[in-house]
Protein backbone atom coordinates (compact mmCIF):
# COMPACT_ATOMS: atom_id res chain seq x y z
CA UNK A 1 0.00 0.00 0.00
CA UNK A 2 2.85 2.34 1.19
CA UNK A 3 3.92 1.64 -2.68
CA UNK A 4 0.96 2.71 -3.80
CA UNK A 5 0.82 5.85 -2.07
CA UNK A 6 4.24 6.67 -3.51
CA UNK A 7 3.71 6.43 -6.89
CA UNK A 8 0.73 7.92 -7.03
CA UNK A 9 2.60 11.05 -5.04
CA UNK A 10 4.89 10.90 -7.60
CA UNK A 11 2.76 11.46 -10.44
CA UNK A 12 1.02 14.03 -9.00
CA UNK A 13 4.22 15.67 -8.33
CA UNK A 14 4.92 14.82 -12.16
CA UNK A 15 1.99 16.76 -13.09
CA UNK A 16 2.36 19.36 -11.17
CA UNK A 17 5.53 20.02 -12.40
CA UNK A 18 4.70 19.95 -15.78
CA UNK A 19 1.16 21.93 -15.46
CA UNK A 20 4.21 24.77 -14.22
CA UNK A 21 5.97 24.38 -17.03
CA UNK A 22 3.78 24.33 -19.44
CA UNK A 23 2.56 27.66 -17.83
CA UNK A 24 5.80 29.06 -18.39
CA UNK A 25 6.18 28.21 -21.83
CA UNK A 26 3.86 29.92 -23.05
CA UNK A 27 4.41 33.33 -23.97
CA UNK A 28 3.69 36.61 -25.35
CA UNK A 29 4.77 35.54 -28.57
CA UNK A 30 2.35 32.34 -28.53
CA UNK A 31 -0.58 35.33 -29.63
CA UNK A 32 -1.82 36.36 -33.05
CA UNK A 33 -3.57 40.23 -32.24
CA UNK A 34 -5.48 42.32 -34.90
CA UNK A 35 -3.86 45.75 -35.63
CA UNK A 36 -5.88 49.09 -35.11
CA UNK A 37 -6.04 48.91 -39.19
CA UNK A 38 -7.81 45.35 -38.71
CA UNK A 39 -4.64 43.03 -40.24
CA UNK A 40 -3.40 40.14 -38.15
CA UNK A 41 -0.17 41.16 -35.74
CA UNK A 42 1.48 37.84 -34.26
CA UNK A 43 3.32 39.07 -31.66
CA UNK A 44 6.02 35.93 -32.66
CA UNK A 45 7.51 39.33 -34.77
CA UNK A 46 8.90 40.58 -31.80
CA UNK A 47 11.01 37.78 -31.06
CA UNK A 48 14.15 39.50 -29.44
CA UNK A 49 12.84 42.54 -28.53
CA UNK A 50 12.42 44.12 -25.10
CA UNK A 51 8.55 44.61 -25.43
CA UNK A 52 6.11 47.20 -22.97
CA UNK A 53 2.16 46.40 -23.61
CA UNK A 54 -0.06 49.19 -22.48
CA UNK A 55 -3.79 49.16 -22.32
CA UNK A 56 -4.61 53.01 -23.40
CA UNK A 57 -7.18 55.31 -23.56
CA UNK A 58 -8.26 58.60 -24.74
CA UNK A 59 -10.38 60.33 -22.45
CA UNK A 60 -8.35 59.32 -18.99
CA UNK A 61 -6.18 61.73 -16.74
CA UNK A 62 -3.28 59.44 -17.94
CA UNK A 63 -3.61 59.97 -21.90
CA UNK A 64 -1.10 62.42 -21.49
CA UNK A 65 1.51 59.61 -20.57
CA UNK A 66 1.04 58.90 -24.36
CA UNK A 67 4.22 61.89 -24.90
CA UNK A 68 6.28 59.85 -22.52
CA UNK A 69 5.48 56.86 -24.10
CA UNK A 70 6.53 57.62 -27.43
CA UNK A 71 9.46 59.76 -26.43
CA UNK A 72 10.36 56.36 -24.87
CA UNK A 73 9.79 54.58 -28.09
CA UNK A 74 11.73 57.29 -30.07
CA UNK A 75 14.66 57.00 -27.85
CA UNK A 76 15.07 52.83 -27.70
CA UNK A 77 13.07 51.35 -31.06
CA UNK A 78 16.43 50.98 -32.86
CA UNK A 79 17.96 49.20 -29.97
CA UNK A 80 15.15 46.73 -29.55
CA UNK A 81 12.27 48.21 -28.02
CA UNK A 82 8.97 48.06 -29.06
CA UNK A 83 5.83 49.34 -27.28
CA UNK A 84 2.48 47.51 -28.30
CA UNK A 85 -0.47 49.78 -27.37
CA UNK A 86 -4.27 47.99 -27.03
CA UNK A 87 -6.97 50.52 -26.78
CA UNK A 88 -9.88 49.51 -23.89
CA UNK A 89 -13.21 51.30 -22.63
CA UNK A 90 -13.06 49.11 -19.60
CA UNK A 91 -12.73 51.60 -17.30
CA UNK A 92 -15.65 54.72 -17.33
CA UNK A 93 -16.30 54.50 -20.97
CA UNK A 94 -12.93 56.83 -21.03
CA UNK A 95 -12.13 54.66 -24.95
CA UNK A 96 -15.58 55.27 -26.57
CA UNK A 97 -13.99 55.78 -30.09
CA UNK A 98 -14.06 53.76 -33.16
CA UNK A 99 -10.69 52.09 -33.86
CA UNK A 100 -10.73 54.62 -37.02
CA UNK A 101 -11.43 57.44 -34.14
CA UNK A 102 -8.51 56.44 -32.43
CA UNK A 103 -5.94 56.14 -34.67
CA UNK A 104 -6.82 59.37 -35.67
CA UNK A 105 -6.75 60.90 -32.15
CA UNK A 106 -3.13 59.03 -31.08
CA UNK A 107 -1.71 60.56 -34.52
CA UNK A 108 -2.90 63.86 -34.52
CA UNK A 109 -2.55 64.98 -30.75
CA UNK A 110 0.04 62.60 -29.77
CA UNK A 111 2.24 61.97 -32.71
CA UNK A 112 2.02 58.55 -31.95
CA UNK A 113 3.83 55.63 -34.26
CA UNK A 114 4.10 52.68 -32.18
CA UNK A 115 2.12 49.93 -33.16
CA UNK A 116 -1.59 50.03 -31.79
CA UNK A 117 -3.70 47.32 -31.72
CA UNK A 118 -7.50 47.09 -32.19
CA UNK A 119 -9.75 48.24 -29.06
CA UNK A 120 -10.33 44.82 -26.96
CA UNK A 121 -11.22 44.06 -23.39
CA UNK A 122 -8.55 44.11 -20.66
CA UNK A 123 -10.80 42.70 -18.16
CA UNK A 124 -14.04 40.53 -17.61
CA UNK A 125 -15.49 37.64 -18.85
CA UNK A 126 -15.08 39.02 -22.47
CA UNK A 127 -10.92 39.50 -21.84
CA UNK A 128 -8.69 39.14 -24.68
CA UNK A 129 -6.54 36.24 -24.73
CA UNK A 130 -3.07 38.16 -24.36
CA UNK A 131 -4.59 40.10 -21.57
CA UNK A 132 -5.82 36.71 -20.07
CA UNK A 133 -1.42 35.43 -20.52
CA UNK A 134 -0.43 38.84 -19.28
CA UNK A 135 -2.91 39.08 -15.82
CA UNK A 136 -3.06 35.43 -14.66
CA UNK A 137 0.16 33.56 -13.35
CA UNK A 138 -1.34 30.54 -14.37
CA UNK A 139 -0.93 31.72 -17.82
CA UNK A 140 2.13 33.22 -17.44
CA UNK A 141 4.05 31.57 -15.24
CA UNK A 142 5.38 34.76 -12.99
CA UNK A 143 2.38 36.75 -11.10
CA UNK A 144 -1.02 37.88 -11.45
CA UNK A 145 -1.48 41.23 -12.68
CA UNK A 146 -5.11 42.61 -13.27
CA UNK A 147 -5.51 45.63 -15.07
CA UNK A 148 -6.33 48.25 -12.30
CA UNK A 149 -6.99 51.18 -14.62
CA UNK A 150 -5.95 52.41 -18.48
CA UNK A 151 -1.64 52.50 -18.97
CA UNK A 152 -1.48 49.73 -17.12
CA UNK A 153 2.42 48.39 -18.54
CA UNK A 154 3.69 44.72 -18.59
CA UNK A 155 7.56 44.52 -19.30
CA UNK A 156 8.22 41.87 -21.76
CA UNK A 157 11.65 40.06 -22.33
CA UNK A 158 13.08 39.20 -25.43
CA UNK A 159 11.75 35.82 -25.06
CA UNK A 160 8.40 36.76 -24.37
CA UNK A 161 8.11 36.38 -20.78
CA UNK A 162 6.66 38.94 -18.65
CA UNK A 163 9.04 40.70 -16.46
CA UNK A 164 7.94 43.14 -14.47
CA UNK A 165 4.29 45.37 -14.13
CA UNK A 166 4.00 48.53 -13.32
CA UNK A 167 1.09 50.48 -12.24
CA UNK A 168 -0.62 53.15 -14.30
CA UNK A 169 -0.13 55.97 -11.78
CA UNK A 170 3.60 55.06 -11.63
CA UNK A 171 5.09 59.04 -11.88
CA UNK A 172 8.56 56.82 -12.21
CA UNK A 173 7.42 54.52 -15.26
CA UNK A 174 9.62 55.93 -17.50
CA UNK A 175 12.82 55.58 -15.26
CA UNK A 176 12.35 52.03 -14.59
CA UNK A 177 11.44 51.41 -17.88
CA UNK A 178 15.18 53.08 -18.64
CA UNK A 179 16.82 51.16 -16.44
CA UNK A 180 15.12 48.21 -17.86
CA UNK A 181 15.97 48.92 -21.26
CA UNK A 182 19.61 49.79 -20.30
CA UNK A 183 20.49 46.47 -18.67
CA UNK A 184 21.24 43.50 -20.99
Amino acid sequence: MKRVVSIVCSLCVALFVSLGMYAQQKTLHDFVVKRIDGEDFNLSSLKGKKVLVVNVASRCGLTPQYTQLQQLYDAYRERGFVIVAFPANNFMGQEPGTNEEIAAFCSSTYAVTFPLMAKISVKGNDMAPVYRWLTEKEQNGKEDAPVRWNFQKYMIDEEGHLVRVLVPNDKDFVSKITEWLETR
